[in-house]
């Protein structure tokens, strides 16, 4: 597992041996965990999120939303400098609450 994290400083003792901490560029991110074997990533947190998107490293998003209304708040996904098109793929609601969307990046 990879972490990149401003909030983590160092490893959970149960995490020793299991988990890297990366601080490079999105890209150099990818060229490395690719060449470790890895094809398929899971990239959380908005600001993470914020820069794969940026420099249009992003094929798949999964949005999940929960009908409760905090008020205020950040943007989701941030600035962009172009316009990223993403196709639909599938929708699910999970106990009338929780609605998962699927998106593919259009290209």
């Amino acid at each position: 597992m990879f972490v990149l994290s401003s909030v983590l400083k160092e490893v959970p003792d149960e995490l020793a041996g299991k988990v890297e901490f990366i601080s490079d560029s999105p890209k150099e991110i990818l060229v490395h965990v690719n060449f470790l074997g890895f094809k398929n990533l899971y990239i959380d947190g908005g600001i993470i999120i914020q820069s794969f998107l940026a420099e249009d490293l992003i094929d798949e998003l999964i949005i999940s939303r929960i009908p409760i209304l905090l008020g205020g708040g950040l943007p989701l996904l941030g600035e962009l400098d172009n316009p990223l098109k993403f196709t639909h793929k599938s929708t699910e609601v999970y106990d009338n609450a929780l609605v998962k969307s699927h998106f593919v990046r259009a290209k």
